[in-house]
């Protein structure tokens, strides 16, 4: 099969999402407080979650390099570190062997890990064609959600059924109502629908925004949509103290601004702003239920 603009295990794959999450961590560690004394002196870290992203980190590298050179000379911090990861258990190393003063992480790793690492919300990041702001049943041949139910249905954001049932399908649904078919990467989720393999397909905003490049999708439409979720959360650690975790918090809508436009519109970032733990209420209430 064909397509265009879209070539599994590359940047093409997700081609804002990746490079967004490097540049959003060189964006926090250029304005993180020192590290923890074991470090060397001025030397932050900052993890990076995006779940179901793709490729290799080192393709994205230069993006990072030159903008935590820019960021840390900016904000005159002597040296700085930033890791991404693709999955919770790769964070959970990172986050027990590094504690990193602040994370910026995919949503429904930030509800799953809350309790247990304590950390505050202090920013919000918007990013054009990210995903996970929103999520969708499409088939070829159900006309409505009712057509899926026990039915096949494949989808690559199984892997924590707790976020599905009880933020994305927020009560409509649970996934032991299908005969749920976990695939491993976004094209496969929908070339699941189009062999004819599934029925239906749990598919993000990102993986919708897609299906016009993909041959043969033209008769994959939309049968249900989830209500608009919030951006990936800039959270701080207990390790942060409050005075510089009040600083990096009052200087997010200004990263992209004062020179960092260009860096900022070239990866897609439509906003970044601080926040608190408020705007992100209603998904922890409901994924606590």
């Amino acid at each position: 099969m064909r397509r265009l603009g879209w070539r599994e295990g590359s940047l093409l794959v997700y081609p804002i999402s990746l490079r967004v999450a490097l540049l959003l961590a060189a964006l926090a560690v250029a304005c993180a407080p020192a590290a923890r004394a074991e470090q060397a002196p001025g030397m932050v870290s900052i993890l990076v979650l995006k779940e179901h992203g793709v490729g290799s980190p080192a393709l994205a590298q230069p993006y990072l390099d030159r903008f935590v050179a820019s960021a840390a000379q900016k904000n005159e911090w002597a040296s700085a570190k930033g890791q991404y990861v693709t999955n919770r258990a790769a964070a959970e190393t990172s986050l027990e062997s590094q504690e990193p003063h602040y994370a910026i992480l995919s949503l429904g790793a930030f509800l799953a890990f809350q309790k247990k690492y304590h950390y505050e919300v202090v920013g919000q990041v918007a990013v054009k064609l990210a995903g996970g702001r929103r999520y969708f049943l499409v088939s070829k041949n159900a006309t409505d959600a009712g057509g899926c139910r026990a039915k096949t249905l494949a989808s690559d954001h199984t892997d924590d059924p707790r976020f599905i049932d009880k933020v994305v399908f927020g009560g409509a649904f649970e996934l032991r109502d299908f005969k749920v078919v976990q695939t491993q990467r976004p094209l496969q989720t929908i070339t699941k629908v189009l062999a004819g393999e599934a029925v239906c397909a749990l598919i993000d905003d990102a993986q919708l925004a897609e299906l016009p490049h993909l041959d043969g999708a033209q008769d994959i439409h939309e049968v249900w949509k989830s209500a608009e979720l919030p951006p990936m959360p800039v959270v701080a650690f207990p390790a942060a103290s409050k005075a510089e975790r009040s600083r990096f918090q009052e200087s997010l809508p200004s990263l992209c601004r004062d020179g960092g436009e260009s860096a900022c519109a070239e990866v897609g970032i439509v906003d970044l702003r601080a926040t608190t733990d408020a705007d992100y209420r209603a998904v922890i209430n409901a994924y606590a239920k």
